[in-house]
């Protein structure tokens, strides 16, 4: 009886994706034929593409994921000069990413839709050696047919609050996904604990990493701005720029000297975002452009920069945070000691903020008024306190090598 129950979520995850198919090909194909995707994209969604057989297939979902799992990546690459990787992710930005590294030993490709026949013809046609995950990207059919065909699956950076652990043991779903995993790397401790009440085996625990905090971006040139007198609106979405120019422009009536670096997390929303620019009052100008810093506000509507903005600006307000998506990683601000704010809405990054606000290393603003006091107040020397205080509370950054033999051994 207990194991007919365990069989329903999985039975109730083919049903829904069976009825999800046709919409999902009809919205696959309407990108095509608008020029959103590509027919090359859309074929490696479905399993095909190029074939690259043999590989260590590691999926990361998206930029962020992509970004975080590179150290690995280069680690692994460096203690074993004949590995090979196919690297999966969900979006086309990521892809582009992935093929900018431009190395021989790493095919990319575009994840599978997580459909039975899609992933057989994916397995089929790539034959990988093994699966890694970066993070949460656990998709029950694609851990059933890898693990049915025999490929290890390890798990690296993996997270899970206690509101999804319980939803997983409630279902069943999560301890039949968990008795596939070969081997995991918790992000932390509490994660750790939670996928061993699932039913992982403490012999298959990983050294606990964080990927995040191992991130190292290119700096860049700064901006010849001074630095504290920076604001740097990161990975912003849309609904929140409209929300951060209200407050720059009250605190510079405050703050006279105040600058603002827009960098929005979707450089295409770079003509939406120039008329809220306008709107609010204020000039501006575009690094796509290449039109010099000159204004108020410089429109950082490039991709790959990142690291040349955080080292421009004091200040970091942390985007997707005052919006309803769950905001985005604290560590690279943090790594280029530029002080924290952020909005209510932080579940993707939960345990870092709170040990980030409690411990003096970030500031929670919930509107426009709490964003301006901050843009306006905060000085050179608290900004350094904050810095330092983030540091302190994020801790120390994973040990990359350790991890990367660990995971090389079970492959």
């Amino acid at each position: 009886m207990a194991q007919t129950s365990r069989s329903h979520p999985v039975f109730a995850y083919r049903l829904l994706v069976s009825f999800a198919t046709l919409p999902v090909l009809v919205r696959l194909g309407w990108r095509v034929l608008r020029g959103k995707e590509s027919a090359q994209a859309a074929g490696e969604r479905l399993g095909g593409g190029e074939a690259a057989p043999g590989r260590v297939w590691l999926h990361a979902a998206s930029n962020g994921e992509l970004t975080s799992a590179r150290p690995l990546i280069e680690a692994m690459l460096a203690r074993d000069p004949e590995l090979r990787l196919m690297v999966t992710v969900n979006t086309a930005t990521a892809r582009a990413m992935g093929e900018g590294w431009a190395d021989p030993r790493i095919a990319i490709r575009m994840a599978p839709l997580d459909h039975r026949a899609v992933l057989g013809r994916f397995l089929r046609r790539h034959a990988p050696r093994a699966l890694i995950v970066i993070e949460n990207e656990l998709w029950p059919n694609r851990m059933a047919l890898a693990a049915r065909a025999g490929l290890p699956i390890l798990v690296i950076g993996a997270r899970i609050s206690e509101r999804s652990a319980a939803r997983w043991g409630k279902t069943g779903l999560g301890q039949k996904m968990v008795a596939q995993i070969g081997a995991l790397s918790a992000q932390d401790a509490g994660s750790e604990s939670r996928f061993v009440k699932l039913g992982l085996s403490p012999e298959r625990l990983l050294p606990q990493a964080n990927l995040k905090t191992a991130i190292t971006l290119e700096r860049g040139a700064p901006l010849d701005w001074d630095r504290s007198e920076t604001v740097l609106a990161a990975s912003t979405h849309e609904g929140e720029e409209t929300l951060v120019l209200s407050a720059f422009a009250e605190a510079r009536t405050r703050r006279p000297g105040l600058r603002l670096i827009l960098a929005p997390r979707h450089p295409r929303r770079a003509p939406e975002i120039a008329a809220l620019i306008a709107k609010a009052g204020l000039s501006h100008t575009s690094r796509s452009k290449d039109e010099p810093p000159a204004a108020e506000v410089y429109l950082a509507d490039t991709m790959g920069e990142m690291g040349r903005w955080y080292a421009s600006a004091g200040i970091c307000f942390v985007g997707g945070s005052l919006v309803e998506k769950g905001g985005h990683t604290p560590y690279e601000p943090a790594g280029f000691d530029s002080a924290i704010l952020h909005g209510p809405h932080v579940a993707n990054f939960r345990e870092a903020y709170g040990a980030l606000d409690e411990q003096g290393g970030a500031t929670l603003c919930k509107d426009v008024a709490d964003l301006a006091e901050q843009f306006a107040t905060l000085d050179a020397p608290e900004q350094a306190e904050m810095a330092r205080a983030a540091r302190a509370a994020l801790g120390p950054p994973a040990d990359i090598e350790a991890l990367s033999q660990a995971v090389l051994d079970r492959l």
